[in-house]
């Protein structure tokens, strides 16, 4: 690389100097003694094309992509690094948000992948997509969007938004808090059973001596997970904030948010974003839910047994490594007369979503359609997803749009779309069938396959 500078002078004027020749090399490849016997043939063919007085400067140097590392892996739970590093994480879920509405801090969830295949001509495609709603990836609704392809101006999405990435970085820290704290008992705990060991009661002196190989084995793993947690705070922060980073692919295709009028009257608000391969691919496993670690394997199960559910069908097990996979779709059958009972004995379907702001969440789908009508009298008809119970919380908030929502065998359900605010919270959420809106997405990609498990 050639590059020539400028030198301004005390008194207003200046001098340019040589030309300035860079040679960078891979690190540990080139010694100085290399690179001392080769310039004098460098500058001889310098000096032959009528470059006199250049010189030559060597330096170490590797050329690094600014598009950003790879989504992070999903890890096993015994990784100290493991539910907090889910937002940055390559599976159902992930908070994300475009160029475009970044400034309006609107964020929503990424609902499912697919495999384009071929396109509409039955050319070959290595695409995948992604899915979630018009209105997470679009701020106006005026018409038809569709990537015009080579050349033409690229909707950039990105993984996480201001506000959420910020949120996923305060979650390191406070995770490194709390070990600290604990760390800070145990100190303190052993410090006393230690005392303890100089007792004349023997049996106290055996159980304080125990107590000691125990707690300094748990001070022990907590620090080392305290270090773990601290280097990838570090890396999350040298790695992901600068959202230009982020960028994880652009939309492909958004419909204008419609009513089918003519049809079922379901809401249509989908739009599709095809993945950056580099971003993706490494640790691509296709539609897994990562279940997190809000709730024990057990507690997860119980709510999927309500007392008076007297199916014999298996409702929920426990998925290896907390990673539920999509495996397929609730019927339209099965929508409109649910085979589970709540403990009310009231017909049900148990369902759970991973959204990008409430995370893992467990409702309610009665079998009954919401009839909604918007300001233009224009009516809908929607999946109606409750709140599991007083208890529980909200199904979704704001910045879950997008989301899918699953029965507990991994079956698709529905595309959230939007919620019903009841006071500070959302009474109910309101979804379109993912066995409709999968339907749409093979209209316009014919040969879309949603069920591959690598890239």
């Amino acid at each position: 690389m050639a590059a020539r500078f400028f030198t301004h002078g005390e008194d207003g004027k200046g001098s340019l100097g040589p030309i300035v020749i860079w040679i960078a090399t891979h690190p540990d490849t080139t010694t100085a003694e290399n690179a001392h016997d080769v310039s004098p043939d460098i500058i001889s063919l310098l000096e032959k094309v009528g470059v006199e007085g250049a010189v030559i400067e060597w330096y170490e140097g590797t050329v690094e992509t600014l598009a950003g590392p790879p989504l992070l892996r999903v890890t096993l739970d015994t990784d100290p690094t493991y539910y907090v590093r889910r937002f940055l994480t390559a599976v159902l879920g992930m908070p994300i948000t475009t160029q475009e509405r970044e400034d309006d801090d609107a964020q929503g969830s990424v609902g499912f992948f697919f495999h384009e295949n071929k396109s509409k001509r039955g050319e070959a495609s290595a695409r995948v997509p992604g899915v979630s709603n018009r209105h997470v990836l679009h701020k106006t609704n005026t018409d038809d969007y569709q990537f015009k392809g080579a050349g033409a101006p690229r909707q950039l999405v990105r993984v996480c938004g201001s506000r959420r990435f910020q949120r996923g970085v305060n979650e390191i820290k406070a995770r490194i808090g709390r070990l600290g704290s604990d760390a800070e008992l145990f100190v303190t705990e052993i410090a006393e059973l230690q005392l303890q060991v100089a007792s004349e009661d023997p049996d106290e002196v055996e159980e304080a001596e125990a107590g000691v190989t125990a707690k300094q084995a748990k001070l022990a793993e907590i620090k080392q997970h305290i270090g773990l947690l601290e280097a990838f705070d570090k890396e999350v922060n040298a790695q992901w904030s600068d959202i230009e980073r982020r960028n994880m692919g652009h939309v492909d295709w958004a419909p204008k948010i419609s009513v089918d009028v003519e049809g079922n009257r379901y809401t249509l608000d989908v739009g599709t974003f095809e993945l950056d391969e580099a971003k993706f691919k490494p640790h691509f496993k296709g539609n897994v839910i990562d279940l997190g670690a809000k709730y024990t394997p057990g507690e997860l199960t119980d709510k999927f047994y309500p007392l008076h559910n007297t199916n014999t069908r298996t409702l929920f097990n426990p998925p290896p490594n907390r990673q539920l996979r999509v495996k397929g779709i609730v019927t339209r059958e099965l929508l409109a007369n649910p085979d589970c009972f709540d403990s009310n004995d009231e017909p049900c379907l148990i369902v759970l979503k991973d959204g990008g702001a409430s995370d893992l969440t467990v409702g309610n789908h009665a079998g009954l359609e919401a009839y909604l009508a918007d300001d233009f009298g224009q009516e809908s008809v929607e999946l109606a997803i409750y709140n599991y119970n007083k208890q529980s919380g909200d199904f979704s908030a704001k910045g879950d749009s997008g989301s899918l929502i699953v029965d507990g065998k991994g079956n698709m359900l529905g595309l959230l779309h939007s919620g019903m605010p009841r006071g500070g919270s959302n009474h109910v959420t309101f979804a379109t069938p993912a066995w409709w809106i999968v339907q749409k997405i093979k209209d316009q990609y014919p040969h879309a396959d949603f069920y591959r498990t690598s890239w």
